[in-house]
């Protein structure tokens, strides 16, 4: 299946891929997707976590094969139907599903965040809910799911425990990011390497209320002196931020530093395009933070 479908900068839509397990609908972002092929048997890893299935070589690249059905606690998978092969935060990974129904192109209005009677925000493995075609599609969060059998596999908070001791800063930023424990991680690491002055919001469209308020109360420049936002939120996405910023010249040069778990070549060029100052891989958290520092040296932010 063709999952290279192009989408134009900044126009807040996405494509899903819709696949099956056990009878239900889910979804994953086109994005996150290298390739589908048919299941391949695996050879399994001693003592590696019960979602594990094994391991596989298509190509002479190795990969990791996760049986979703498992994860989701649905039972086990057959050996049958197709390995999803995933690209994000750096790492390949294959995941086994049933069958694939095909894309949806949505956008991220249309996506509902799922409420605490589903699951409460930190244990929840879904990032939303959309309808098409009379049924519910439930979008997967391929990242926790990762992280939750790998834990090294999320942030690295420790690296920022190895920058050492540093000064304090007062320059205010404006951080975009859906995942709660996420948002949390990103804001306490901030906090950890010196920067206190924090407003975090839950996606795209609640950062860009901020602005648009401090713009209205000519504060802009006492609350918003960098931006850092995910890609993949509902309601705005952080590329159509990163749009309606860098193409008004009240904001245009406030540095944009996008942080996700889908920072890929292509990503890259689609951000460089729409003005994006920096876009790392969402494990570099460490990262994050020499590259607040140096846009914050290079551009005087803190005077």
């Amino acid at each position: 299946m063709d999952t290279k479908i192009l989408l134009e900068n900044g126009t807040n839509e996405l494509e899903i891929l819709e696949f099956t397990l056990a009878g239900n609908s889910y979804g994953i972002n086109v994005a996150k997707i290298r390739e589908i092929i048919p299941y391949q048997t695996v050879t399994p890893v001693p003592n590696s976590h019960p979602s594990i299935e094994g391991i596989f070589m298509p190509r002479d690249t190795m990969i990791t094969a996760i049986d979703l059905k498992n994860c989701l606690g649905r039972g086990e998978s057959e050996p049958n139907g197709l390995f999803i092969i995933t690209n994000f935060n750096k790492l390949d990974i294959a995941f086994h599903v049933e069958s694939v129904q095909g894309i949806h192109r949505v956008s991220w209005r249309d996506i509902i965040k799922p409420d605490a009677t589903i699951s409460t925000t930190d244990e929840s493995i879904s990032t939303g809910i959309v309808k098409k075609d009379n049924k519910l599609i439930i979008i997967l969060d391929f990242e926790k799911i990762v992280s939750d059998i790998n834990p090294e596999t999320g942030l690295k908070v420790s690296e920022i425990e190895a920058l050492g001791e540093r000064k304090r800063y007062n320059v205010p930023i404006l951080i975009a990011e859906d995942s709660p424990l996420l948002n949390k991680l990103i804001v306490d690491s901030l906090k950890k390497a010196g920067y206190d002055n924090l407003i975090h919001t839950e996606n795209g469209q609640r950062a860009y209320d901020v602005i648009t308020q401090c713009k209205a109360d000519g504060t802009l420049r006492d609350h918003v002196r960098v931006i850092i936002t995910d890609i993949e939120m509902p309601e705005m996405d952080g590329h159509r931020l990163t749009k309606l910023v860098k193409s008004d010249d009240a904001t245009a040069d406030i540095p944009v530093i996008i942080f996700s778990s889908l920072v890929n070549e292509e990503m890259k060029r689609k951000g460089e395009a729409l003005g994006a100052d920096a876009q790392l891989s969402k494990p570099e958290i460490g990262n994050l933070v020499k590259i607040v520092d140096k846009l914050v040296a290079e551009r005087h932010l803190d005077k």
